[in-house]
């Protein structure tokens, strides 16, 4: 089941100046392939194509002349400066089929007390089935000391998940906060030197 639909029509106009009008008329361009399919081009509707890019690996159903397609977001192109989406790859995939995405790493808990968390990798690149991607991995900190290096290994998937990634890449590190010396501790090293 897909967790987003999105209604598509079908595009005969390319170029900078065909995007533009479409931008204007708050629809985004986009490209749908995969499949040996010939790639489609198509215009998605501007607010519920951005509202649904907020949803980290979310399954897409784009309706297209009256015809189901099952898809992925590839890759999303945004303007910089005013953070506008330009155009949309949507990939292509089937019920049951096996995709590689990239799932961010959401650190929960505390460490030991007096010790900090360096969060080293933001997201892990994983294998999954494209009905049931993952939005994120959660990675459970709590209580663990100083020195304590956790890697891509080491983190809990979700059920019918695969690593990726490097398993030797380190995902989070804890240790002890660097402290300023005191004045009495710099009085303490000049008087020694």
């Amino acid at each position: 089941m897909a967790d987003i639909t999105l209604t598509a029509t079908t595009r005969t106009e390319f170029g900078k100046g065909a995007a533009r009008r479409l931008r204007r008329a708050h629809q985004i361009p986009a490209v749908l392939y995969g499949h040996g399919t010939d790639p489609v081009h198509v215009s998605l509707p501007g607010h519920a194509t951005m509202m649904a890019l907020k949803h980290t690996n979310a399954l897409f159903e784009i309706l297209l002349d009256s015809k189901k397609t099952l898809a992925i977001v590839r890759d999303v192109q945004i303007e910089p400066v005013r953070q506008v989406i330009e155009h949309v790859d949507l990939l292509i995939v089937k019920r049951g089929e096996k995709v590689a995405v990239d799932v961010p790493v959401h650190v929960v808990g505390e460490s030991a007390p007096g010790t900090i968390h360096v969060v080293e990798t933001q997201s892990l690149e994983l294998e999954a089935e494209a009905t049931h991607l993952p939005s994120a991995v959660d990675l459970d900190i709590t209580g663990m000391a100083d020195g304590t290096v956790v890697y891509a290994r080491d983190v809990v998937l979700p059920k019918g998940s695969m690593l990726l990634s490097d398993p030797e890449h380190v995902v989070v590190t804890i240790s002890l906060p660097m402290t300023e010396p005191t004045a009495a501790e710099e009085a303490e090293g000049a008087e020694e030197a």
